[in-house]
């Protein structure tokens, strides 16, 4: 072997194995990667409300701490006497062991607070992203498989419209119309609210009802996240549908359907895993604009009513269990494309 090959040998080898790299060493790296966000989003989760405006002592007091010590043994018993940096440290301290602190407003454990509040934003955001992510794919493969036809324009126009609309307008207009009634015809479900005062949830019929309670807000997001995916998944498979291996197995005698089930669609599906993991991501963050409209009491409504006070602890909190909620789906979306595509691992 000469010396030119040989180093060509030393010098490609290397690149062979970068190019090839294993599973194990990738998921290794997204892991280390998420970790790394974890810490830095702990950081940020402290000193992100710390600037906020206000006083919580006096915004919770309403004229009951007449005195500056009644202020400060306020202060005192929640910690917020203390020198920012010992903060920084109880905080990260608490946080680690599990301790979420108490709520400045209800007094309560901040961590049974979100527990409470959780079940009812995943009912609500984890329902609409399923809805929104099954019809809107169907919508994108059908719309970009018959590109130009009349259920192409007509579903990309509906989409880039609801796109457009916020989530708020688009609530009030279905409280306007399938809630409150329009001429003739009369209100169908509730204006808002989780379920009826007297409701029993623990039997069909209180299921029933909080079902009936959760329709509209629910049909809210679905038509807001709709175009996400339909977009998304239509663009995807636009770029696939030139390909030569299309072509190739056509040649096959495949059946137009089975080239497209088979062949086209799971390719054009790598992108629009990433904006569906993502999504379900951002379901324990609840949806502010919505659950405030409909008056849910969910994790976004929480969050809502901390910010005018300030109420640190449950704003930490709700921002913790949110960041962590993406960082997580962010990871699982890194580590199933590794598995779909191996060219990731590059």
């Amino acid at each position: 072997m000469t010396v030119a090959s040989a180093e060509i040998t030393r010098e490609g080898a290397p690149s062979g194995r970068r190019r090839h790299r294993g599973y194990g060493r990738y998921a290794l790296g997204k892991v280390g990667g998420s970790l790394a966000s974890l810490a830095f989003m702990l950081v940020v989760n402290f000193f992100l409300f710390r600037v906020l405006p206000g006083d919580p002592a006096r915004t919770l007091g309403r004229g009951r701490f007449s005195t500056p010590e009644q202020v400060d043994a306020f202060n005192s018993a929640y910690g917020l006497d203390q020198p920012l940096p010992q903060q920084f440290l109880t905080y990260l301290k608490n946080t680690l062991s599990g301790d979420l602190g108490i709520s400045l407003r209800y007094r309560v454990p901040v961590s049974d607070l979100i527990l409470d509040r959780l079940w009812p934003t995943l009912l609500l955001v984890g329902s609409a992203t399923l809805f929104a992510a099954m019809i809107g794919i169907w919508i994108g493969i059908r719309g970009a498989w018959r590109r130009g036809g009349v259920f192409d324009r007509f579903s990309t126009g509906a989409s880039l419209t609801l796109y457009s609309m916020p989530e708020w307008w688009l609530g009030l207009m279905l409280i306007a119309t399938l809630a409150v009634g329009i001429g003739p015809l009369p209100g169908l479900f509730p204006t808002g609210g989780l379920h009826s005062v007297d409701a029993d949830l623990g039997t069909v019929s209180g299921l029933l009802d909080m079902a009936r309670y959760l329709t509209l807000p629910v049909l809210t997001l679905t038509l807001a996240y709709l175009a996400d995916y339909a977009l998304i998944m239509r663009s995807s498979l636009l770029d696939e549908l030139g390909a030569d291996y299309l072509t190739t197995a056509r040649a096959k005698g495949l059946r137009d359907a089975e080239v497209r089930d088979r062949h086209a669609v799971p390719n054009a599906l790598l992108p629009t895993t990433t904006v569906v993991s993502l999504n379900f991501g951002f379901v324990v963050a609840g949806a502010i604009t919505i659950e405030t409209v409909f008056s849910i009491p969910g994790l976004g409504l929480l969050a809502t009513e901390a910010l005018t006070i300030p109420d640190y602890w449950v704003l930490q909190g709700t921002f913790l269990v949110a960041s962590t909620g993406v960082i997580l789906a962010n990871l699982g979306a890194n580590l199933l494309y590794g598995v779909l595509d191996p060219r990731v691992r590059t």
